[in-house]
């Protein structure tokens, strides 16, 4: 799943550090779950019938079970769906009791069943939704006005049983299948081909799908509509990419791509892509999961998706490669091996976040990915240094944290330490690890204790010794670098020790650190780094060495003076990874108050004829932190004073329009500068944005497709009443979630507080979809400079939003809305609220929540006066 996080790492484990490291391997009677494993599903025969209209679904379902003990119960997971009967085998009724706090159904049987296979029949009734969960009903509008329904499934973590009862743990794999009446006119599309179609009375049919592979519950899908599709092939597998009608040819860009990626992982995990098909699917509007996996029929939000040459922009282009590369990944690395329980999530996401990237270098390295992924490590590592983090392997107890499980720490942590280890036993090595463990867990589920088994065979070294530290354990390691000269021989001694924020008790810990040292035209030196201080000879004492070359580990650097000095001084020498690092880490230093702010400043000059975009992301992420820190203050109007003074030269490089044959890289940057410039007060952009505005508004042909979110979101942020009904109505007026969502996006960063009101209001007013709310208004507290207010507001009307939110949603809602806030009022009004102890999951994110904004209360404090002494002396 391409989950589309908007709130930092999420904690969900206490600080308890494990009592021992290396898991062991896969073994069903000791993974974790809250399902009995006395019984497991074989094999699930399910009958549907869907009424679009009446919006209520009927089940018939025959599973061949397992009894792998004498029982006279059988427990199943169901939430929202009536059971009317349950028989098993040839006419033995259940005696049927819900538990719908548990989401289970316990079947009560008057005799022991006995050990061996049986079936169990169950009749079952429930209602499709809007609300983006298990089965569920979206309405749109085509490009020519017209009103359509679509039929959707949405089943992870743990929401198939929505759907059908079932053992709705990822560990229970089972094959399906799956028939479903539903209109005439729609194109039905599941995770196997259909086998056949027969009538089902009037204007209905009833469609038979080919039986599945083993897979778990929540890889099922089922999407009917009025689709049409573009098709191809890659290799033997028949794909194509299914939009609403009118729109098919908006998928040409995703099946190039898929064309490209699907030969390139058969060849890569060595196990050969196993389904006859893979369906691409485009959903329009009411989406929450942003891309999911399911096996064979991938679901996306249709902006991640569809490409349209007149209005997406560059960043659509890429955003579609790499969601169409992550969620082929899982086609492998989720679906035909699937993580045990949610406490390895990362398996699926960490990994398959990486190997996003890795498909995009190959195929686009003019893109420069690699580097541009330091954007996602700073986010990583920006949580997971705080006392709320928890190790990329986490217990997860109930379904609220199986949900919660999926954020920063899952992905983008998982994907750091994936590439960490890649890049220290090789990229060969670590290939033929993965095709090791691909063989032998395929159709199965597997821990992280077998991938790194897998990769030790492959390469010959101890994996789990190095990689267990960084997947059982929380938290960052810094590694400190100090220089010494006596003599004319010089070195340096690297030390480890832990590096946190806002930690006042940090458990102690340890890794062992793959260490790269070295610089422009010298040699890398590798080291492992344990609890032992490790030693390196320089060739001179004012030689530059730089560790964490290329920027590959997992870890923080905290350099001496004399090893900072060099550094410095040839700052444009190293590549763009390794500039970007420098900044991240100075910066992360002063936030852990390990330096002053002042260090990280004084590096900024050094970026006079910088062009690089990873370079300028990162400057540009720590510039606007800093603006919202000094929201209030005298401070603030010198910030951006001196920000427009840094970004313009870039930006007159640059210029508003793209010059013929400029590279990819430029043309994402110049948005992020124009952006950036306009929320930095700039009159000349402001002026030119809205200028361009009311030229879009007249023609939109008039402005190129990779201005429109810059223009629209500064217009947006500046806006007056009637701008910003202009900017709803073509918001209400677009056919396209990726032109609703620019011109939302813009609603919501609006300034006024009486529009802030308007836009909190209009979030619930069913003009935008149920599965985009938290995000609009997790705009809102990032874009609006209003925090506090945002907060106030939806806390207000929680009750009513939370009638149009999925089960992830709800324990996102309150967080999304204050997250962006430095106010301790607010942080305690989080945790006082009773929707953030509803559940674990819940509260845990709210804690979360709480421990960033009272950090940034604390870092406010510091950052205000060391900017007024700095910002004095320019």
């Amino acid at each position: 799943m391409h989950r589309m996080i908007l709130l930092a790492a999420t904690a969900l484990s206490a600080l308890a550090t494990p009592a021992a490291l290396a898991e062991s391997g896969f073994d069903f009677d000791h993974t974790p779950g809250r399902l009995p494993k006395t019984v497991v599903p074989e094999l699930y025969h399910i009958d549907l019938i869907t009424d679009v209209q009446k919006l209520t679904l009927a089940g018939h379902e025959v599973i061949t079970v397992t009894v792998r003990e004498p029982v006279t119960s059988i427990t199943m997971n169901q939430i929202g769906l009536k059971l009317g009967s349950a028989v098993l085998g040839s006419g033995e009724a259940a005696k049927i009791s819900n538990d719908d706090k548990a989401q289970t159904v316990a079947l009560q049987f008057d005799k022991p069943i006995p050990a061996g296979s049986h079936k169990l029949t169950i009749d079952y009734t429930g209602t499709i939704p809007n609300t983006p969960a298990g089965i569920y009903y979206t309405d749109y509008k085509t490009p020519a006005g017209r009103q359509k329904r679509m039929l959707v499934t949405q089943f992870e973590a743990t929401d198939a049983r929505r759907m059908f009862p079932g053992w709705d743990e990822p560990a229970f794999k089972a094959k399906f299948e799956l028939s479903a009446v539903l209109p005439q006119d729609f194109v039905p599309l599941s995770n196997m081909p259909v086998t056949g179609t027969t009538p089902a009375g009037a204007g209905l049919k009833k469609v038979q799908f080919a039986t599945s592979p083993r897979m778990s519950t929540y890889l099922l899908a089922l999407v009917a509509g009025d689709m049409a599709a573009v098709r191809s092939k890659a290799g033997a597998t028949d794909i194509a990419v299914w939009s609403p009608t009118g729109e098919e040819h908006e998928g040409d860009y995703a099946l190039s791509v898929e064309r490209n990626v699907l030969p390139y992982y058969n060849e890569y995990f060595g196990v050969q892509y196993p389904l006859p098909k893979l369906d691409l699917i485009a959903i329009p509007g009411n989406f929450d999961a942003g891309a999911m996996e399911n096996w064979g029929a991938i679901t996306f939000s249709d902006e991640g998706l569809l490409f349209d040459e007149k209005s997406s922009d560059a960043a659509t282009r890429e955003r579609i490669h790499t969601w169409v590369a992550h969620e082929t990944a899982h086609q492998w690395s989720g679906d035909l091996v699937t993580m045990a329980w949610w406490d390895n999530l990362w398996l699926n996401e960490g990994f398959a976040t990486w190997m996003e990237y890795k498909a995009t270098d190959r195929f686009n390295p003019s893109w420069q990915i690699w580097p541009r992924q330091h954007d996602a490590r700073e986010q990583a590592m920006g949580g997971d240094a705080h006392p709320t983090t928890h190790p990329i392997q986490q217990p997860v107890h109930d379904d609220s944290e199986a949900t919660a499980a999926f954020d920063q720490i899952s992905y983008q942590k998982g994907e750091q330490v994936i590439r960490m280890i890649e890049d220290w036993i090789g990229p060969d090595h670590f290939r033929d690890g993965m095709r090791i463990y691909m063989k032998a867990h395929q159709y199965s589920s597997a821990t992280s204790g077998d991938l790194w088994a897998a990769l030790s065979k492959a390469s010959g070294r101890d994996v789990a010794a190095v990689a267990s530290g960084f997947t059982e354990q929380p938290g960052v390691p810094l590694v400190s670098v100090a220089r010494s000269c006596t003599g004319g021989h010089a070195s340096v001694t690297l030390t480890q020790s832990r590096f946190t924020v806002n930690d006042p008790h940090p458990a102690k810990l340890t890794w062992t650190i793959p260490v790269t040292l070295g610089a422009p035209g010298i040699k890398a030196t590798h080291v492992l780094l344990g609890t032992t201080p490790v030693t390196v000879k320089l060739p001179s004492c004012d030689a530059v060495l730089k560790a964490n070359l290329g920027e590959a580990g997992y870890f923080r650097t905290q350099y001496d003076a004399a090893s900072l000095k060099p550094l410095t001084a040839h700052f444009a020498t190293f590549g763009a990874a390794d500039r970007a690092n420098l900044l991240g880490d100075q910066y992360a230093l002063f936030v852990a108050g390990l330096a002053p702010l002042s260090t990280y400043l004084d590096m900024l000059p050094a970026l006079k004829g910088e062009t690089n975009i990873a370079v300028w992301e990162d400057t540009l992420s720590h510039l606007s932190r800093l603006d919202v820190l000094t929201r209030g203050t005298p401070a603030r109007a010198q910030l951006r004073a001196y920000t427009r003074a840094l970004l313009k030269p870039e930006f007159d490089r640059l210029g508003w329009d793209a010059k013929p044959g400029e590279s990819f890289l430029d043309t994402s940057l110049r948005p992020d500068l124009i952006t950036a410039l306009g929320r930095a007060g700039d009159p000349d952009v402001t002026a030119e944005a809205t200028r361009r505005f009311e030229a879009l508004v007249a023609n939109p042909a008039s402005l190129a497709p990779t201005l429109r979110d810059p223009v629209v979101h500064i217009v947006g942020h500046h806006a007056d009443q009637a701008t910003y009904n202009r900017l709803r109505q073509l918001g209400e007026n677009a056919t396209s979630s990726e032109e609703k969502l620019r011109y939302f996006t813009a609603m919501a960063v609006a300034e006024d507080p009486a529009l802030i009101k308007q836009t909190i209001d209009y979030a619930i007013s069913g003009k935008v979809p149920n599965g985009r709310i938290v995000e609009m208004i997790g705009y809102a507290t990032q874009g609006s400079d209003n925090p506090d207010m945002v907060f106030k507001l939806v806390q207000g009307e929680q009750a009513q939003i939370r009638t149009h939110l999925a089960g992830m949603s709800q324990n996102f809602l309150l967080p999304a809305a204050c997250f962006a806030s430095v106010n301790p009022a607010t942080a305690q009004a989080l945790l006082s609220d009773p929707a953030t102890q509803s559940s674990n999951g819940a509260k845990l994110i709210a804690e979360q929540t709480a421990d960033n904004i009272n950090t940034g209360a604390e870092l406010r404090t510091r950052a205000v006066p060391a900017l007024e002494v700095w910002l004095h002396g320019k």
